[in-house]
């Protein structure tokens, strides 16, 4: 444990039980050789399509299958998708080599890395982010047969809670790197914690920039196509009911703010632990949505393509991974952020459903993150059932 937490009572008591149960079910690894083709054409999913629900004119389908705990996602130019995952230590690069929708073959880019869910591409290089380190694997497509990885920076913390982190390049083309708060609840005298970090990866032996404060755990960002803002997700603290707090949609608009954690969370709910320690809630920036109590909203992205319908145009879709400690389980689903010519969220609709059965309360998927084919089409990861999604808009305009 950091030197420099300062933990309540109640904390004590819990943090063991909320780190154990936060864990899921290992995957099965193939990893094999690093740089082995491996065939996925004819993999099958273990997924009920049949039970998820889809606005009309939609379709889903399985892009590709045996991909151990699918997390995060990141597209090259020529259209290769880059996997990363926590629950594995291996990262993954998948190639539709016959253009018909589908992956056909994955390579084995990495082994041995430790929760390697981060994964960026920059300038034909791909970026992975481990929980202390972000490595970069050079000019990628033409060395998947043959990857190898160098060092950018080894300096971040390495404490595993909320360790595991989402990676994207911002539109200064810095690098944009979460650190969750090792903790549930807790203050930390090192500001690293609970922040987003940005870092120069042009630039050798440079460090890490605090962006953002305040962020308790951030699994997924994007940045708005039009006012180039940046947004993300913050999954809410544990262990104050099934119903508070809600988790975040959070807009950055300059270096520097502040976003209430570990004192206030969603804006108006002050911590009954450390909360005195904070300022008045008006001091922190308030989110711009909030998205239910311990639903874990990560991936998120704003729709750019032409493939759906004009009115999703710049609309942001949120992956929901859904609760582990709540009575009734709630997220499972991949929801719609609607906006409108200012920016401002007027409303969430629920755009995929049906991971988990209601009646049962047992889930056959998690969506974790959503990325945009250059077709139009929304790839959806899934770490449960191991595979990602592809979904298409088949109604004619």
């Amino acid at each position: 444990m950091n030197a420099h937490l300062r933990f309540s009572p109640t904390i004590l008591a819990v943090i063991l039980l909320s780190f154990s149960a936060c864990k899921e079910e290992k995957a099965a690894s193939d990893a094999g050789p690093l740089g082995t083709k491996i065939s996925i054409e004819n993999a099958k999913a273990d997924v009920q399509l049949d039970k998820l629900k889809l606005p009309e004119g939609f379709k889903i389908d399985v892009w590709a299958a045996e991909v151990p705990n699918a997390r995060s996602l990141a597209i090259s130019e020529s259209g290769i998708v880059f996997v990363g995952n926590r629950q594995e230590n291996n990262v993954y690069a998948l190639v539709d080599e016959n253009g018909d929708g589908k992956a056909d073959s994955k390579y084995v880019l990495a082994t041995d890395l430790r929760m390697p869910n981060g994964v960026a591409v920059k300038d034909g290089d791909l970026y992975v982010a481990e929980v202390s380190r972000i490595l970069r694997f050079k000019d990628i497509e033409n060395n998947l047969t043959k990857p190898s990885y160098e060092v950018v920076y080894d300096g971040y913390p390495d404490e595993a809670h909320h360790g595991w982190k989402f990676i994207a390049f911002g539109p200064d083309g810095m690098l944009y790197i979460p650190v969750g708060a090792p903790c549930n609840i807790c203050v930390s005298e090192d500001p690293i914690f609970a922040s987003i970090t940005r870092l120069d990866v042009s630039k050798p032996g440079a460090k890490p920039e605090i962006y953002a404060h305040g962020v308790r755990n951030s699994v997924g960002m994007t940045w708005h196509p039009e006012t180039k803002e940046l947004w993300f997700t913050d999954n809410g603290r544990d262990m104050l009911g099934d119903d508070t707090p809600d988790c975040e949609l959070n807009k950055a608009t300059a270096l520097g703010q502040h976003f209430g954690y570990p004192y206030w969370h969603a804006g108006t709910i002050k911590d009954p632990e450390v909360g005195s320690e904070g300022k008045e809630a008006s001091f922190y920036t308030a989110p711009e949505a909030k998205l239910g109590a311990h639903t874990a909203p990560l991936g998120l992205r704003f729709y750019t393509g032409d493939q759906f319908p004009a009115s999703y145009k710049n609309q942001l879709f949120i992956a929901k991974h859904g609760s582990w400690n709540r009575s009734t389980k709630s997220g499972y689903e991949v929801v719609l952020a609607r906006m409108d010519s200012t920016g401002t969220v007027t409303n969430q609709e629920i755009f995929v459903t049906g991971w988990l059965d209601t009646e049962s309360q047992e889930a056959w998927g998690r969506p974790v993150d959503v990325q945009e084919l250059k077709d139009g089409s929304l790839l959806i990861s899934d770490d449960v059932a191991n595979c990602i999604y592809r979904l298409s808009y088949t109604q004619k305009q």
